[in-house]
């Protein structure tokens, strides 16, 4: 803590403690102001402006301070200078008291806050900027909520501070006026209870409702001031229209159905979208061919001879075709229209907040109104400005999967998780892989010490990695591909048969007329979403990866969910998305998965925290499969066994993360984990052996030296023992 801190922080002690040495909470009590009071009366009489000021300043310093009395002060305000002055009076100095408890709360305590629970923090600031003056209000109104505990806590958060205080002194008024009109009754007070009855606090608490009731109300306007454009249908044909069948949109059909309501679901290509088509499932295919003839290359590894690849790349892309083919029936209209979802082929375009037009194949136009509308129109790969490029027909992550013929000299564009894993399968089914990255490394949202392990592997594997090169231009030469780079202020030619684009996506907005609501999509075409996932209008929902930030086919399940509830029951209430456990796994070889916190992220959000590690080269069943690479390692704070964060890097990492998933999900710890059973000899033994490694870190040094003491005076009082040592002869 800071100079200044500390400094406030005696300062506050030596006030409470002079508060304490005077008697200052005998001081203010009901008994003394009434024995008292015709003394101070007069005197007061005759120094009114001086008592004025000294009474404002006693009762800011008390309310600031949060010490006990504010109550009595009030009632004095009443008793000695009246309604009107001494509602001016108490009005002015509680919220200057109030205010300083505020500010005082946020300097010594926020920055600390901030640090340690920087999440929980900022999920409060975003609330507190959304509904905090209507929240303010109704505590400030209700008299049964402590004062100073709302100075206090309010103070941690991050709320304006004229906020702050303009709420604070209108919504106190109603109930400083209650006192100090007691005031002006001060003989007839028997006991505070006579004050406020239990109809008064009635009155109050219904009272505290009203910025709720306000919030409502203005919740209507701002409602009617959107759709004001627009003429609501007096009947809908659908409770739910969902626009896209890929992944977030066949999970929102799905989850309509399930609770009876009637939906559509309206998808322009192939079921199943970018996932089952051009996405996961496709790629897993190529990356186990890959690995198998990986495996096949080094069989010596396993006791076996090696032997050369030679497969048909032909054959490789029919069985990936296959796999496509076998999983479909999952995604496919007979089954979803088995599930009671109408399915309709066509592109959708916006009419109103309520109504799209969808054009099918044949050029048929028809209109479909629904009481809430879910954009899942997915993404697309970018594809970079760069001078020749187009003409080099690139293969991206979409069109890559009707190659026939293999590429003898692959240059793949981008070392995202995408890029790394092409990259990686097709250099080992024998490609010469050129991989182009801008920055200076690759896996950038990893931290660097796993983007350099995966880049080492890259390397051994045969991929010519090539950092900071920024692509210039594409050109034919003599009939060869080429692209222009600059690495280090010179000039780099690499000649290629076939080029991969693989620098991000893009959200697919483009044709949904999104301009007839006034709706502007970002420049990657992604639209900004609220916390319950509306955009723009409380029944337009988008989720997937034309929502964001994550544009994972699990992330956008995820939000699909929340869409459908709050498109189907959001009028009672809405459910904000949560991202706070958010796994992913890149699919190279080793993998790399990941939850939660990285330390790049932690350090940067100022976070405590310490680290876990455990080498998977330790744990036997990585040793008996010749797999014995990489490593887990956990962020904890420190001195805890809570997960922030994990990350595993090696053969079967998306698995062994399942496990810290759950953990990190349901608030269990690496203890929970280490006392937990795991089968012999599992890969999810190395979540065990790391909560072990993290317990023997924080083992009670102290304990253990008391036990040792122990289990010596238990074995009797010698001075020393002889080890008996027994020989074996197997001969």
């Amino acid at each position: 803590m800071s100079t200044k801190k500390w400094l406030l922080v005696a300062l506050i002690a030596g006030l409470v403690a002079l508060f304490i040495g005077f008697d200052g909470h005998e001081l203010l009590t009901l008994d003394n102001l009434q024995r008292h009071h015709r003394e101070l009366a007069q005197w007061i009489a005759e120094n009114t402006a001086t008592a004025v000021a000294g009474f404002a300043l006693i009762y800011v310093l008390v309310t600031a301070l949060s010490l006990p009395g504010a109550v009595v002060m009030t009632l004095a305000g009443g008793a000695f200078f009246g309604n009107a002055l001494g509602l001016l009076t108490v009005s002015l100095a509680s919220t200057a008291g109030a205010t300083l408890a505020f500010l005082a709360a946020r300097f010594l305590l926020r920055d600390l806050l901030r640090k340690r629970y920087a999440d929980t923090i900022a999920r409060m600031d975003r609330g507190i900027a959304r509904d905090g003056a209507f929240y303010l209000a109704t505590l400030r109104l209700v008299p049964v909520f402590p004062f100073f505990l709302i100075n206090l806590s309010m103070g941690l958060t991050g709320m304006r501070l004229r906020t702050y205080a303009l709420v604070s002194w209108a919504a106190m008024l109603p109930g400083t006026f209650v006192y100090v009109n007691a005031g002006t009754q001060l003989a007839q007070i028997q006991s505070l209870a006579d004050i406020v009855s239990a109809d008064v606090l009635l009155a109050f608490a219904l009272l505290g409702l009203f910025p709720l009731i306000a919030k409502a109300v203005m919740g209507g306007i701002r409602r009617r001031r959107l759709y004001r454009n627009f003429t609501k249908p007096a009947a809908f044909d659908y409770n739910l229209v969902v626009i896209g069948g890929g992944s977030a949109g066949l999970v929102s059909a799905y989850i309509a159905a399930a609770v009876k309501a009637k939906v559509v679901l309206i998808e322009k290509h192939q079921m199943g979208g970018d996932c089952l088509n051009t996405g996961c499932v496709p790629s897993k295919a190529l990356i186990k061919s890959a690995k198998v003839a990986d495996t096949l290359r080094h069989a010596q590894r396993y006791g076996l001879e090696s032997v050369p690849v030679k497969g048909s790349f032909a054959r490789i892309m029919g069985r990936v075709k296959r796999v496509i083919a076998q999983v479909e029936p999952h995604d496919s209209v007979e089954r979803y229209r088995n599930l009671g979802v109408d399915c309709l082929k066509g592109e959708a375009r916006f009419i109103s907040p309520w109504e799209v037009e969808v054009r099918d194949p044949d050029g048929q136009r028809q209109r479909i109104t629904g009481r809430s509308i879910i954009i899942a129109s997915g993404g697309r790969p970018v594809m970079p400005p760069i001078p020749g490029l187009a003409a080099m027909q690139p293969l991206t992550s979409e069109n890559l999967w009707a190659l026939e013929t293999q590429p003898r000299r692959l240059l793949v564009l981008g070392g995202g998780p995408i890029g790394s894993e092409l990259a990686h399968a097709f250099v080992r089914l024998g490609s010469q892989v050129v991989m182009v990255v801008r920055s200076g490394r690759i896996l950038a949202k990893e931290d660097p010490e796993v983007a350099d392990f995966i880049l080492q592997r890259f390397r051994d594997d045969g991929i010519d990695v090539r950092l900071n090169h920024s692509a210039d231009s594409f050109h034919i030469e003599n009939g060869d591909k080429v692209l222009y780079c600059t690495h280090q202020g010179e000039q780099v030619r690499i000649p290629f048969d076939e080029v991969l684009v693989a620098v991000g996506r893009a959200g697919n907005t483009e044709h949904l007329n999104l301009e007839a609501l006034a709706i502007e999509p970002g420049r990657n075409g992604t639209v900004v979403v609220e916390e319950d996932l509306s955009i723009g209008f409380p029944n337009v929902f988008a989720c997937g990866d034309v929502a964001g930030p994550y544009q994972f086919t699990h992330a956008a399940s995820h939000q699909a969910w929340y869409a459908a509830v709050n498109g189907l029951f959001g009028q009672f209430k809405r459910f904000r998305v949560d991202y706070r456990v958010m796994p992913w796994v890149t699919f190279t070889s080793p993998e790399v998965a990941r939850v939660g916190l990285s330390e790049t992220e932690a350090q940067a959000r100022n976070i405590a925290y310490s680290v876990t590690r455990y080498e998977l080269g330790d744990l036997d069943r990585a040793i008996a499969e010749s797999e014995d690479c990489g490593f887990i390692k956990v962020l904890t704070p420190p001195g805890k066994d809570r997960i922030l964060g994990a990350v595993v890097v090696g053969a079967q990492a998306g698995e062994i993360l399942s496990e810290f998933t759950l953990a990190m999900k349901h608030g269990l710890g690496l203890n929970k984990i280490l006392g937990t059973i795991h089968p012999y000899p599992t890969w999810n033994e190395a979540a065990k052996s790391l909560a072990g490694e993290w317990r023997r870190a924080h083992a009670p040094a102290g304990v253990l030296a008391l036990l040792e003491k122990l289990h010596r005076w238990r074995r009797g009082n010698t001075k020393a023992t002889s080890a008996t040592k027994t020989s074996w002869n197997l001969e």
